[in-house]
């Protein structure tokens, strides 16, 4: 494995793992208070965009972590604009022991 494939690689793993403290967080606590609702429609339109590029040159390294960063920006988006009662019923689904 080369070096360039190396950092790409680091880069990648980290911009996914940067998104799943927050998501898990807010699943935790059910909320979302202090976190920017524009911020993360435009981290969203990033990643969406990132993706289609990835796809449209083919290039999996670039697809599959745009894909989940996508898929964990979007989940916090939707965390933020959705109402409380909405989002506390969400994060039972997912985490039924809190």
């Amino acid at each position: 494995m080369d070096w360039i494939t190396i950092i790409g690689s680091i880069a990648a793993a980290a911009s996914v793992a940067s998104f799943a403290p927050q998501a898990w967080r807010i699943i935790r606590t059910r909320e979302t208070e202090g976190l920017s609702a524009r911020m993360y429609a435009l981290t969203v339109l990033a990643f969406a965009l990132w993706m289609t590029f990835g796809i449209l040159k083919g290039e999996w390294p670039i697809i599959v972590p745009n894909a989940l960063c996508l898929l964990l920006a979007g989940f916090i988006f939707a965390m933020l604009v959705m109402p409380k009662r909405m989002r506390a019923k969400v994060a039972d689904a997912l985490d039924p022991a809190a």
